[in-house]
């Protein structure tokens, strides 16, 4: 059995509201259900041997990235984060990237048992 995901239990909770059928065990039932959640990622920038190209701004997934107003030593715009909780360390960056100036990486969450 695959985990639910927020959406279902969402449309399971307005489906059962509608018939009629919600009390407040289904609540309960909710509140224990394991939602898988997005990794997290951090991401690192070399703004020296950046040289502006944008690839990496414009093959992030979760639009992380965008391109700086100030210049680097080189007279680029290099990258900037301006959303690093929507990170999710795929990398996507790092590998379109031609002078290797950034990165992604995922972030280790906590111990499982450790709230």
């Amino acid at each position: 059995m695959q985990p639910a995901t927020r959406s279902t239990l969402l449309k399971s909770r307005y489906l059962l509201a509608k018939s009629g059928v919600w009390n407040p065990s289904c609540d309960e039932f909710l509140a224990r259900a394991q939602i898988p959640t997005m990794a997290k990622g951090n991401v690192s920038i070399t703004a020296e041997r950046c040289k502006g190209c944008g690839f990496c701004v414009e093959f992030c997934p979760t639009k992380v990235l965008a391109l700086s107003s100030a210049f680097n030593s080189k007279g680029y715009h290099p990258p900037h984060v301006v959303a690093l909780d929507k990170c999710s360390g795929c990398d996507l960056c790092g590998m379109y990237c031609p002078d290797f100036a950034i990165y992604g990486f995922k972030v280790a969450g906590p111990a499982k048992g450790v709230k």
